[in-house]
């Protein structure tokens, strides 16, 4: 995650919290006048409509008075879905034994993504197998993650 979407995340997760949901994290896409922020929330019981509109709320009065990013931007509040999005070491943590998709920053001999079986956690280092082959990629490399759900899990 990137530096500015962690400050972003620091500060709201409080307000998001204040609501009874979790604040996953969230993404800022800059796109001129067509920016978007999107939050990932969860909850136990799961997430509707008016669980994002009360996280919507909350969150909006705190980026007005805040004011942290200076374009335009849209908000928009999410569930973390079937293929949620994994942004800190505790969501990898959780996931292990199962495929996900990670985008590196930087690329590791000569490739950014990748898509195969999180096998462990070595420190700060992911360890992924991809067609047979263990890859060793840095936490702090990592750009973008998430899970690939398994449609034949029961």
């Amino acid at each position: 995650m990137a530096k500015f979407e962690q400050k972003l995340t620091e500060m709201l997760r409080p307000a998001v919290e204040e609501t009874g949901k979790t604040l996953l994290g969230c993404e800022f896409i800059s796109a001129g006048n067509h920016s978007v922020l999107r939050l990932f929330i969860e909850h136990e019981n799961g997430i509707d409509v008016d669980d994002c509109a009360e996280v919507s709320r909350q969150v909006g009065a705190i980026l007005d008075v805040e004011d942290p990013i200076s374009t335009e931007y849209n908000l928009e509040v999410s569930s973390a879905g079937l293929d949620r999005p994994l942004f800190e070491m505790a969501h990898f943590q959780e996931v292990v034994g199962e495929t996900v998709n990670v985008k590196l920053a930087i690329p590791l001999n000569g490739r950014r993504k990748f898509k195969g079986k999180l096998e462990a956690i070595e420190n700060d280092t992911l360890v992924v197998t991809v067609d047979g082959q263990d890859y060793e990629l840095m936490m702090s490399n990592v750009d973008k993650a998430n899970l690939v759900y398994n449609f034949d899990k029961k």
